[in-house]
């Protein structure tokens, strides 16, 4: 049978978490359909058409999937899984929201968080704040699957020509109301995309401190900028900037940590980054456990040397 993977779009269009997850279902074998659903899609359906490795788009077309609310998405799921072997999104915040509820009320099997495609219904899931990986198996039937978008490659955005079908809608569940969406401006790039990522711990003290220190920085790197739990907590970085399992789960290609303690579910958050480089005063702190690179130093001089390296 073939497999289902549900699209998250954004008002750039179809997001690379996504991608990602095509890429995933091919490694299951067999044909790879994309569930398209949202409003005024022609634009996207026809990015759709392109990307590598889909067979076929489906188009839900409609106003109560503007916004991507799950409890309208999920009669829509529950209709075309079962036509399907598998069901798989990215395990960003939408795929979390939308296919649980789905495999429950299908009473199928949910896989939350792959990392590792063994067979068709043999994965690796971290376990325990990503200290160990379990390999899980799914009993026969329909399997819904959420992979973690930073260990698939995403697929390329060209190259493909599958075929765009639309379907009938499911209508508003009447559920939930869309109110508002704030959405947070940055000149930063995104968080979970970023090639180079630099992060702050509680020690920098406060917030203006925080931003004052790692900003800088963060523009002459061409960085994002996360934050660890309790820098969060302490209010002095906002929510999204977050990273760890219960933030952001990120892999950039370098990830450098500035007075960060190395709490398990910060580094289960980051242990896919390419380079990790850690500078911390505590010559025992656990994030220098997992860092290629470590430096026992104070951050408050590291990062000025730094910054006036790279101006050199």
């Amino acid at each position: 049978m073939s497999i289902l993977v549900i699209a998250e779009i954004d008002s750039h269009g179809i997001k690379a978490a996504t991608r990602s997850a095509i890429t995933a279902a091919g490694q299951l074998g067999g044909d790879v359909h994309l569930l398209l659903a949202g409003s005024d899609l022609e634009g996207i359906a026809l990015q759709a058409k392109s990307i590598k490795g889909l067979s076929k788009i489906l188009v839900a077309d409609a106003a109560e999937y503007a916004n991507g609310i799950a409890e309208n998405l999920t009669p829509l799921l529950v209709k075309l899984a079962p036509g399907y072997s598998t069901v798989l999104a990215a395990a960003t915040s939408f795929g979390k929201n939308l296919l649980p509820r789905a495999a429950a009320l299908l009473d199928a099997a949910m896989v939350s968080e792959v990392t590792q495609i063994i067979g068709e219904r043999t994965f690796v899931r971290p376990i325990y704040a990503g200290n160990l990986n379990a390999t899980v198996t799914a009993p026969a039937g329909l399997a819904l699957i959420t992979i973690r978008q930073t260990v698939f490659e995403a697929v390329a955005e060209t190259g493909g020509d599958g075929a765009v079908e639309s379907i009938a809608a499911t209508g508003d569940a009447g559920k939930a109301q869309f109110i508002s969406r704030e959405l947070a401006v940055s000149d930063r790039p995104e968080l979970a995309s970023a090639k180079v990522v630099i992060s702050g711990g509680r020690s920098l003290g406060s917030k203006e401190i925080f931003h004052d220190t790692l900003e800088p920085l963060a523009a002459q790197l061409g960085a994002a900028i996360g934050a660890t739990r309790a820098a969060v907590d302490s209010g002095m970085a906002p929510n999204d900037a977050q990273v760890g399992q219960t933030g952001t789960v990120i892999a950039p290609d370098l990830y450098i940590a500035f007075g960060v303690s190395g709490a398990a579910q910060h580094v289960g958050g980051i242990k896919d980054a390419k380079v990790i480089v850690a500078v911390n005063h505590d010559a025992e702190a656990p994030i220098f456990k997992v860092a290629d690179y470590g430096l026992v130093a104070d951050l408050f001089d590291v990062v000025p040397e730094l910054s006036a390296a790279l101006k050199q």
